[in-house]
């Protein structure tokens, strides 16, 4: 599957330095998105979430308020083409918004905000006059909206007369300069950690940092890409040995299948790192694992949460799970494109497939599923992808058959591959549809089908009757 930022192929390394438990008193890391905070009513909400997990120690991660980061890098655009007045439009813009939002928190002088607006209008200078790169200086905007939402947040814990500290982001994650997908340095997180927190948590201060947002070591302002403020709370959590990290969001945990296309959609108590890294791949509304793959290597549990319903159901990401089942969530992605390559040079032939998927490395596609026969291989890509140019170098050595508007439809599970029951039941549901293609995944956890666009729903409903339905609705017709 394409991945989000950061790789999950890549197993990132633990910490160098080993942490005490004891240090920081086993902190909670509430991280808070973009919708999260988008207005003050929405913020004073994210305040009440704080306030309520006092007095256990706490760091708290934000995002930027909703669609600041996307004008933020509309600006770095505006600069870089030098469009002064359309960067100083937006700036005011910005400026404007959070003014607005600070005023109706608190009605006194807010030193932070000031330092943070002052801070952008040097960046916008800066980016007028092309003083840095153009990925360098996208990220010294960018990160603008976290430090905007953090000083108007702190100025409201301290209002409420909560002890508050705000954290520069900044001056703990150190990365390298990939700007705008930067890799962050965990075992000096970790050190920093243990120098600049310890004692702020000890003596029961509220920690406000921004997500999202690192630096280079020689001082320059850098983002982690995207799903970074989730990966900022998983590295803090890591680096921490918290107890738990929340990322609360606008979702109330993850459903046994997306509740627009199944209403009797159920919340997942508990979810495996395996299992959500096979839904976050469909694009179901769920953290993408490589985000808090930290967490989950120090044993840190992840929850999701809904900001509005703190008291609702909520999903808890573990490292695996105990539970016995074989079928966790149905899920779909569409539109998919099967390619299916036939050459009589396969069969007995060595090297067949390093020159086929040579050509897609070559032409940066990325492949999905794969299924192979004596003669044939069939591969699914996403629709998106421009394969006309791949598909003509393939027909010099195979025939090539393009078959578009297909969906990738999946059962998602821990043990799917040794239930003994999966597989007939799926074939008995999905008797009268055309399914073209079935094939487990390479570990356990994904069955996938692929089947025509059309009936992309239908099949995903029939699934989810079959495997958490009433087997009276298990066997209806949804078409």
């Amino acid at each position: 599957m394409n991945a989000p930022s950061p790789d999950p192929t890549v197993v990132l390394p633990r910490p160098a330095v080993p942490v005490d438990p004891q240090v920081f008193g086993r902190p909670i890391v509430l991280k808070f998105g973009g919708s999260s905070v988008a207005d003050a009513d929405r913020m004073r909400q994210v305040a009440d979430r704080v306030c309520a997990v006092l007095p256990t120690p706490a760091l708290v991660v934000l995002s930027a308020t909703a669609g600041t980061t996307d004008a933020l890098l509309d600006l770095a655009r505006a600069a870089a083409n030098g469009d002064a007045a359309r960067a100083h439009a937006l700036r005011d813009a910005i400026v404007a918004r959070h003014r607005t939002l600070d005023a109706c928190l608190q009605d006194e002088s807010n030193p932070l905000l000031e330092a943070a607006l002052a801070s952008l209008d040097r960046s916008v200078d800066a980016a007028l006059t092309r003083a840095l790169p153009p990925l360098a200086q996208a990220d010294a905007l960018a990160a603008h909206g976290e430090r905007l939402s953090t000083a108007c947040f702190t100025a409201l814990l301290r209002k409420r007369g909560v002890a508050t500290t705000p954290i520069d982001a900044r001056e703990l994650v150190t990365t390298d300069d990939a700007f705008g997908n930067a890799r962050p340095d965990r075992a000096m997180l970790a050190r920093r950690a243990v120098e600049r927190l310890a004692a702020p948590l000890t003596n029961g201060e509220v920690l406000v940092t921004e997500g999202f947002v690192g630096a280079t070591a020689d001082g320059r302002t850098t983002t982690l890409g995207r799903g970074g403020s989730d990966y900022s709370a998983a590295l803090f959590g890591a680096a921490l040995g918290a107890r738990e990290v929340q990322i609360w969001t606008d979702v109330e945990g993850v459903h046994s299948a997306d509740p627009r296309v199944v209403p009797d959609a159920r919340p997942i108590e508990l979810l495996s790192f395996a299992e959500a890294a096979e839904l976050a791949a469909f694009g179901a509304k769920v953290l993408h694992p490589a985000t808090i793959q930290p967490a989950v290597e120090a044993n840190v549990p992840v929850t999701v949460r809904h900001t509005l319903r703190p008291d609702g159901r909520f999903t808890t990401i573990t490292g695996r799970i105990a539970e016995q089942r074989a079928v966790t969530a149905v899920a779909s992605r569409s539109p998919i494109t099967v390619l299916t390559i036939t050459s009589s040079r396969m069969l007995a032939q060595a090297g067949f497939l390093a020159r086929l998927f040579d050509v897609f490395a070559r032409h940066r596609v990325s492949v999905d599923v794969v299924a192979t026969a004596e003669v044939a291989v069939s591969l699914t890509v996403d629709a998106d992808v421009g394969i006309e140019a791949l598909a003509r170098e393939l027909a010099e050595f195979a025939h090539v058959q393009v078959v578009r508007d297909r969906a990738l439809d999946a059962l998602i599970g821990e043990r799917l591959r040794r239930s003994r029951t999966v597989a007939p039941r799926v074939l008995e549901s999905l008797a009268d549809f055309d399914v073209e293609l079935l094939t487990f995944g390479a570990n356990d956890s994904n069955l996938s089908l692929i089947v025509p666009r059309a009936v992309e729903h239908h099949v995903v409903r029939r699934l989810h009757a079959s495997f958490f339905e009433t087997p009276a609705l298990a066997g209806r017709r949804d078409r």
